[in-house]
């Protein structure tokens, strides 16, 4: 009897299948699309959470996927990471270290993501997508330095044709659509194509076009109760956000830390140890 391939994935909302709930509410995404369409006998584990940052996928999810020595391992996390005020580049890079380096002490092949360029479709202040721009940077920058000094696989997802087309996006345009997962699980297979696995075409579903209406209700319905709910939190992260782009030409004359060397065009540590303004968990 052949013998089945292990395949798991790790990481946050981009690996968990946000964005693709079937008719019960349950969340796909990418990697079921990917793995139903292996030739091989296939065991499957989804271990990514919602709001997961690098750490958690370290101490938490790690220590699970290594339980079953995967053949395949996805690591797909940072946009959380990002997204608090006390991020550092440096962190954030010796946390995936630890889990790309044991992964693959196992043998496993892992593959990771970059992030878009979320300023393309999600309206923000100048000055604020200015900041963001540069930390999803800094995250892409991280992994593929990884992927470089691990021979991992990373997909470019800023390479993808058409990538910021509104159908490839939820309603919500912060996670994929069920298009978009489809569409990423095409391109993971091509990856996967050019290390022998054998891996039948992605069936990529026609999209059901979402009407202006549709929109607003679904807005109303989820979007403001989850704007409203963090809004206290938010506002003053916003600021200091900002408040810290605008000090960084004062600040970084001074500053001594490797992430500078390393991940250059970020904020210096001095402001990333500003303690986080929000403890709830974003996606």
């Amino acid at each position: 009897m052949e013998r089945a391939i292990t395949f798991a994935v790790l990481g946050d909302s981009a690996a968990s299948g946000i964005g693709d709930a079937d008719v019960n509410g349950v969340n796909r995404g990418w990697a079921y699309y990917l793995t139903q369409s292996f030739h091989h006998p296939i065991v499957y584990w989804n271990l990514a959470r919602p709001g997961a940052k690098s750490l958690e996928v370290l101490e938490f999810q790690l220590p699970n996927a290594l339980l079953y020595k995967p053949d395949i391992a996805a690591v797909i996390v940072g946009g959380n990471d990002a997204l608090r005020n006390g991020f550092s580049p440096s962190k954030l890079h010796e946390n995936l270290q630890q889990t790309i380096s044991q992964l693959r002490a196992l043998g496993t092949h892992v593959i990771l993501l970059q992030l878009h360029d979320p300023t393309r479709i999600v309206p923000l202040p100048g000055l604020l997508a200015r900041v963001l721009r540069r930390r999803i940077n800094a995250v892409n920058r991280v992994t593929q330095s990884l992927a470089n000094e691990f021979g991992a696989d990373v997909l470019q997802t800023r390479r993808i044709n058409n990538i910021y087309d509104r159908k490839v996006w939820h309603v919500d345009r912060m996670h994929p659509s069920k298009f978009g997962h489809q569409l990423l699980a095409k391109h993971f297979r091509e990856i996967l194509l050019q290390k022998d696995w054998s891996i039948a075409p992605i069936q990529i579903e026609g999209v059901k076009k979402i009407s202006k209406v549709q929109s607003v209700k679904w807005m109303l319905r989820n979007g403001t109760p989850w704007f409203l709910k963090r809004s206290v939190d938010l506002f003053p992260a916003a600021m200091l956000l900002m408040l810290a782009e605008l000090l960084r030409p004062i600040v970084r004359r001074g500053e001594s830390d490797l992430s500078n060397l390393y991940f250059a065009d970020f904020q210096p540590q001095s402001i990333a140890h500003l303690q986080e303004v929000y403890e709830e968990r974003v996606s």
